[in-house]
C-alpha cells in the first residue's frame, strides 16, 4: 500500500520521543461540545501557559447511550527525572 512505510516510520519516531521523557498524561479539560474544546485550546495558546507538544486531545466516540466526548490532557514529566 503506498505510503505505509512512511506512516510506520513516523509512528515509531513518535514513540521513541515520548519514551525519552518519563511522565504521565493528566486530564485538563473534558467536554461533549467540540467548539468548547477548540475555544479552550485557543485560550491556552493565547496565554502561552503550555507548549503545544505537551497537549493531547482524545475523542471518545459515542453511541446512543454515551454521546461523543472530548478530553484534553497535558503531559507532566516525572519529578525524579
Amino acid at each position: 500500500m503506498p505510503g505505509q512505510q512512511k506512516r510506520t516510520r513516523s509512528r515509531e519516531r513518535g514513540r521513541r520521543g515520548a519514551a525519552a521523557v518519563p511522565g504521565h498524561w493528566e486530564p485538563l479539560f473534558s467536554t461533549q461540545v467540540h467548539a468548547e474544546l477548540k475555544e479552550y485550546v485557543r485560550r491556552l495558546y493565547a496565554a502561552r501557559t503550555v507548549e503545544p507538544e505537551s497537549l493531547r486531545i482524545d475523542q471518545f466516540c459515542g453511541r446512543l447511550t454515551h454521546p461523543t466526548s472530548y478530553r484534553l490532557s497535558v503531559f507532566v514529566p516525572d519529578e525524579s527525572a
